[in-house]
């Protein structure tokens, strides 16, 4: 016998949450390799069908999971402007200023580009994982790369990946260790900030 119920508690980066059958009952867990034929991955508030099955441990699981209406239309739609590119580029014009006056060595530009490349390849490699149900990298290594000058490429991945760049908190935290790094940067290159 199949149910219908509404998804809610749904953790995109573990792949799990639960259903509540409509007209109450038991709610059971949800995993993203239960879905059949998913062609999008699960938003709370999804309608979904399903079978139920108990695991070794007796919990109530959801089987054979399909979508059974159009996807939940997120509140507000991620901002997917052009900030990110223009901040990364001008931080890249700058970042080549202060190595062209000698105020910073030149290994910090090539720091800076090698892990924006790394960055931006994980945020590519994490998104297809998001898309096809694999594991995903855990969202505290994103933010260490980001803080070990990755930030830019980082910028561009949210960008041009469509990923991460509508969850607000990790936003948050992305946002700060930008202006932790540039501050770190400009202590370390403070004589770039005073006239000789």
């Amino acid at each position: 016998m199949r149910l219908q119920g509404r998804l809610s508690q749904w953790d995109d980066d573990k792949g799990f949450g639960f259903v509540t059958p409509n007209g109450g009952g038991d709610r059971a867990f949800v995993h993203i390799k239960a879905f059949e034929r998913a062609a999008r991955r699960p938003v709370d508030g999804d309608i979904l069908t399903y079978a139920t099955a108990r695991d070794a441990q007796g919990r109530l699981q959801a089987t054979a999971i399909r979508f059974a209406t159009a996807p939940v239309r997120p509140t507000a739609a991620p901002r997917r402007g052009w900030f990110g590119p223009v901040l990364a580029g001008a931080f890249a014009l700058a970042l080549a200023g202060l190595i062209a006056t000698g105020r910073l060595p030149v290994h910090a530009g090539t720091l800076y580009g090698v892990m924006s490349v790394v960055t931006l390849i994980v945020y590519g490699v994490d998104k297809q994982a998001a898309t096809a149900g694999r594991w995903r990298t855990p969202e505290v290594h994103l933010h260490l790369l980001a803080l070990l000058g990755g930030w830019p490429g980082a910028l561009l991945a949210q960008r041009w990946f469509r990923h991460k760049s509508s969850k607000a908190e990790f936003q948050r935290v992305f946002r700060a260790i930008v202006v932790i790094n540039l501050l770190a940067l400009g202590w370390y290159a403070k004589d770039a900030f005073h006239t000789p």
